[in-house]
């Protein structure tokens, strides 16, 4: 078997980004950081720093494209009712917002639903398929979902409706009945970035209708759309993805977004350069929130809305339902946690399952999530309610979740969803059952040995300025697989911790002469755990260096990730 390459040696890297900094006039971080992902060559540094709608992969060998789009071109010549179906969060929303203006523009008669999690739930369900046929549509566009939805598909070819499935979670072995399935998965598909979220592949699709029906249509200002549903669904901030979301995120920041994405940022207070970081702490959980509590049509009456005024009422909305969300979060988690201790007592299983009458199901996700990020194993999550319950389902990063989850279906109602997450439903006669098989499927699961502590560089307080974090955003977007820049600040003293937002801890630092601010998420719980060190402790901290707007343009803060006394 072919070995590896040796990893480059200091000295290779320290002459690379050396020439990088040198011939691009980058900052020496900024030169190093690339050259320690493999960026050494300038012109791919180049490209990597002023990325390029021009430069995004040809889709030629994208399965059902060409299909997919010679439907819908045939649909808005002759005006027919479509019917674009969108999953509830953020990836779904975007792209059925993006497909219907597309849609719209082009002269379709064009009905948007999205799915609910309280009637039918995750995907396109039966009761989804009975509220979208009040519409007589002729054909059905679903958007992040319907990959794992056949017996609905099948009832519509039964009617006489097409379907065309736009998705990219887990692709099953039986084949689906749609007219089109475009899901880089599909082990058919010749496209080689498969990293693409729906809503990228809901633009890919309206560059093919756009060549069919008018090549001067501009596609761009729905970029920001793309940029939302890509940052919100964690997908990887690398290739094609890396080039849509920076040129969303860019006319996001410039005030080029649509009415809703304006009213979003100005509702989130987000009066700064946007980074993805933003995006998905600030904006995404304000998009989410109606979807969790009740019907998400307010978030996509929002992204469809070009009424500035109307835009402002609804974003506003969104930010009381985030309120009520976090309310409700948080209760919940308290419960979840007592419910772990009680049942698991102080050892616990690679994965456990907590369920729990009158749990509101909308915030399985955010439940598991923080439980995960407690207890560092995978969490199911179950809303009971009479004999049936719906799970959300999250995992530490590295672990095969979907595989783990799949081999429990026997003892569940379905299942779906990709190893980031994943959803389920469960009698309650088979939860002590599915309780078991979870722990035992997620004791064989792979799980990636954890990764090393990653230090970009370290930093004196002379380095600490808000230039360098400002240089640093050459970066962005970043994310999963192009991750924030890391730097270590040695022998700093805690002088002072607060609570923030009842959950977060903010430190202020004093290194050498100067006081440094510290925002640490989940604080109060990491420093339950000990891993924040109390007030008047010496700490190497290693974290994130960002520019701090609130206390003026020459502020910077850092976002720890680990405190070491």
């Amino acid at each position: 078997m072919e070995q590896p390459p040796p990893p480059p040696s200091e000295a290779s890297l320290r002459e690379a980004s050396a020439s990088l900094a040198r011939e691009l006039q980058l900052h020496p971080l900024v030169a190093r950081v690339l050259a320690r992902r493999g960026v050494t060559s300038p012109a791919v540094a180049r490209s990597f720093l002023t990325p390029r709608l021009t430069e995004l992969t040809r889709p030629d060998a994208m399965a059902d494209r060409e299909r997919a789009a010679e439907r819908l071109a045939d649909a808005a010549r002759r005006g027919e009712r479509v019917v674009v179906f969108g999953d509830y969060d953020v990836d779904g929303i975007t792209s059925a917002s993006l497909l219907t203006r597309v849609l719209r523009h082009f002269g379709a008669d064009v009905r948007t639903h999205v799915a609910s999690r309280f009637a039918g739930g995750y995907g396109l369900s039966d009761a989804a398929v009975d509220r979208l046929l009040v519409d007589r549509p002729t054909l059905v566009v679903t958007c992040d979902c319907g990959t794992s939805d056949e017996p609905r598909l099948e009832r519509l070819r039964a009617l006489g409706i097409d379907a065309i499935v736009v998705d990219h979670h887990k692709v099953p072995d039986a084949p689906l009945t749609a007219l089109a399935f475009l899901n880089p998965h599909r082990p058919e598909c010749g496209f080689p970035f498969k990293g693409l979220a729906s809503v990228g592949l809901a633009f890919s699709i309206s560059a093919a209708l756009r060549a069919r029906l008018d090549p001067r249509f501009d596609l761009r200002p729905l970029l920001d759309l793309v940029a939302l549903g890509t940052i919100a669904d964690v997908a990887p901030l690398h290739g094609d993805n890396r080039i849509l979301t920076r040129a969303g995120v860019n006319r996001i920041a410039d005030g080029e977004g649509c009415a809703g994405v304006r009213a979003l940022l100005t509702e989130a207070r987000l009066r700064f350069r946007l980074t993805a970081r933003d995006v998905g702490f600030s904006v995404a959980p304000l998009l989410n929130a109606p979807g969790r509590l009740g019907s998400a049509t307010p978030t996509l009456e929002l992204l469809l809305t070009d009424d500035a005024a109307r835009a402002t009422e609804l974003a506003h909305q969104l930010a009381e339902a985030n309120t009520q969300r976090r309310e409700i979060s948080s209760a919940l988690i308290d419960a979840a946690m007592k419910q772990v201790r009680d049942v698991y007592g102080a050892t616990l299983p690679a994965g456990i399952v907590v369920a729990g009458d009158g749990w509101h199901h909308g915030m399985g996700g955010i439940v598991a999530g923080r439980l995960v990020d407690r207890l560092d194993v995978a969490v199911a999550v179950v809303a009971m309610e009479g004999d049936e319950g719906v799970g959300s389902v999250r995992a530490p990063r590295g672990m095969k979740l979907f595989d783990a989850v799949d081999k429990c279906r026997g003892d569940l109602i379905t299942c779906g969803g990709h190893d980031g997450a994943a959803g389920l439903r469960v009698r309650r006669d088979r939860l002590d059952r599915f309780r078991a098989s979870f722990a035992d499927a997620l004791a064989a699961a792979p799980r990636a040995a954890p990764a090393a502590e990653r230090c970009d560089t370290d930093l004196d307080e002379g380095d600490l300025t808000a230039g360098l974090a400002r240089d640093l955003l050459a970066l962005e977007p970043t994310g999963d697989s192009n991750p924030e820049a890391r730097v270590m600040v040695r022998g700093a003293k805690i002088t002072d911790a607060r609570v923030v937002a009842e959950a977060h801890l903010r430190l202020s630092l004093l290194i050498g002469r100067r006081t440094l601010p510290a925002f640490v998420r989940d604080g109060v719980t990491r420093r339950e755990r000990g891993e924040v060190p109390l007030v008047g402790a010496r700490v190497d901290v290693l974290g994130n260096l960002r520019t701090d707007p609130w206390n003026g343009p020459e502020a910077v803060q850092i976002e720890p990730v680990t405190l070491r006394a």
